[in-house]
């Protein structure tokens, strides 16, 4: 209602003139008071469109703007106008209330977005959470959580060998194939691969980790994190089936259609 009011700005004084029992024009402060606040809600506005959009964001989203928000209500507490101020520390206090611990789930999320990995924790996390020990040990906290769950997942998958996606228990039964039954580059392909199957020193969520971050190409709101971990899902085997659940957990348990629905509200031809 106030950013509509905004782009008609000049109508009011045009009424003002044209209809005499009309006593309440927004004065100059008001519309300064108008733009501010408008500018900071916005920030609100579109955290909003992201959670809880129509295509059902996945997890990863989530903390990247709630490390948005804060850092617009950190702002505005600042801010020069009183009645800015005012507004923020009140907002202030439910956010604290509601970030007081570290939501785990969230910060697993992103921390499985090729995108940020443990970048953005420890980017955010100092910002939300006060003092600084205070976010190293939430960022030690997400770290061990991780290691944990995903040696959970490693036990539960624990008989397939995994090496680049491969499993070497078939490659062991595929090279005794009689050569006659396959093709030349197949059965040297089975080959190289017995070749290459060494035990590795690293686990998948090591060497996920130590990659660099994935840059897609393009607006970032076209990438889509579960697909980028389905066309991965030979590389890390394990940890993109953890990714996945993960992933898949919903940022809201209100269906973004009630939420945004209009249907309710609507008033009929019959009481307009």
């Amino acid at each position: 209602m106030l950013s509509v009011a905004l782009k008609f700005k000049s109508v009011f004084p045009v009424y003002k003139k044209r209809e005499p029992h009309y006593n309440y024009e927004p004065s100059s402060e008001d519309w300064r008071k108008v733009e501010k606040i408008c500018k900071f809600l916005k920030v609100f506005n579109l955290a909003t469109h992201v959670i809880y959009g129509n295509e059902y964001p996945t997890a990863n989203l989530y903390l990247p703007e709630v490390w948005r928000v804060k850092q617009v209500i950190d702002d505005a507490i600042e801010d020069r106008d009183s009645f800015m101020r005012e507004m923020a520390t009140s907002m202030k206090e439910k956010f604290d209330k509601y970030w007081g611990e570290c939501n785990m789930v969230m910060s697993l999320a992103c921390v499985l977005d090729p995108r940020c990995k443990l970048h953005v924790i420890k980017f955010c996390f100092p910002l939300i959470y006060k003092p600084e020990h205070v976010a190293a040990e939430n960022i030690e906290k997400v770290k061990n959580t991780l290691q944990e769950m995903y040696d959970e997942y490693a036990e539960k998958y624990h008989g397939e060998t995994i090496i680049s996606g491969v499993n070497t228990n078939s490659l062991v039964a595929s090279s005794n194939v009689v050569s006659s039954e396959i093709s030349g580059i197949d059965e040297m392909l089975n080959i190289v691969r017995e070749k290459e199957a060494i035990h590795p020193t690293k686990s998948e969520l090591e060497v996920y980790l130590d990659e660099s971050a994935y840059i897609p190409e393009g607006n970032s709101k076209s990438f889509s994190a579960l697909e980028w971990w389905k066309n991965s899902s030979l590389k890390f085997k394990v940890l993109s089936k953890m990714a996945v659940d993960i992933l898949a957990i919903p940022v809201s348990t209100v269906a973004s259609e009630s939420s945004f629905s209009a249907g309710g509200r609507v008033i009929d031809e019959y009481r307009s």
